[in-house]
């Protein structure tokens, strides 16, 4: 899997010789197509940490994601604020840490000139907020209206309300606990775990290994003993789970 990171700001190709003269991190749209130059469909895996930048710049990033023939899976560890969450829309499962934040909301501009130029100006922040919003659509199915005046709000979203909003697919590490009760029939009991800790604290601190085999050993038939039912005859010969667990340590 090819791993690519879109950290710090968003950046043109002209400015990224600038940023990296300071030592600054940054990402441009030259730097994901040379991570992309030369994959033929292997799955990519960008890792995003960033609080935005240029609208354009992020723009010509996330179409680079799209356009890829293979799977991109789109990791957010950090933040993925204004231009950086337009990128991170470009995934075909986005996954979120969560710690981390999504932040969205309109397109800002510096202009000059007289009232027209200023009703121009406000025309432009308004197709381009358009735009930006069409990227969270595709990728969530909300409505545009909905996103505009998310957007009008700057709202900040934890993993969970940007899961539920369906900006994001998975939360990192939220099924943990499931996968902690789904084995726990081939764990150990905690009989086992509690008897093994205090029979060893009762030893020597100076016994051979010979000796620790044998502890380990009578204790296994021991323990294997008072779990089988009452009314249950003997584990069959291939019935070796717990014997095995043992032998592990």
């Amino acid at each position: 899997m090819k791993k690519i990171s879109v950290k710090g700001a968003i950046i043109s190709n002209d400015d990224k010789w600038i940023y990296d003269l300071f030592e600054y991190e940054s990402t441009c749209p030259k730097d994901i197509t040379a991570e992309l130059e030369g994959l033929t469909g292997e799955p990519v895996q960008v890792t995003i940490n960033s609080g935005g930048g240029s609208v354009y710049d992020a723009s010509e990033i996330y179409t680079e994601l799209k356009d890829y023939p293979g799977n991109v899976e789109v990791r957010i560890v950090g933040l993925a604020a204004s231009a950086a969450s337009v990128i991170a829309m470009a995934g075909d499962t986005v996954r979120m840490s969560p710690t981390a934040e999504i932040m969205v909301h309109n397109a800002a501009m510096v202009a000059w000139g007289d009232h027209r130029d200023m009703d121009k100006a406000s025309e432009m922040l308004k197709v381009t907020n358009k735009s930006i919003a069409a990227a969270y659509r595709q990728k969530s199915g909300m409505s545009e209206e909905d996103l505009l005046n998310l957007m009008n709000e700057e709202t900040w979203m934890t993993a969970e309300a940007a899961k539920e909003k369906g900006l994001v697919d998975e939360i990192m590490f939220e099924d943990a606990s499931v996968r902690m009760i789904a084995s726990a029939p081939g764990a150990l009991p905690q009989q086992v775990i509690n008897k093994v800790r205090n029979d060893a604290l009762k030893k020597p601190p100076t016994v051979t290994m010979d000796e620790i085999k044998n502890m380990l050993s009578q204790m296994k038939s021991e323990i294997i003993n008072e779990l089988k039912p009452k009314e249950e005859p003997a584990a069959e010969p291939g019935n070796q789970n717990l014997s095995t667990l043992f032998l592990q340590l």
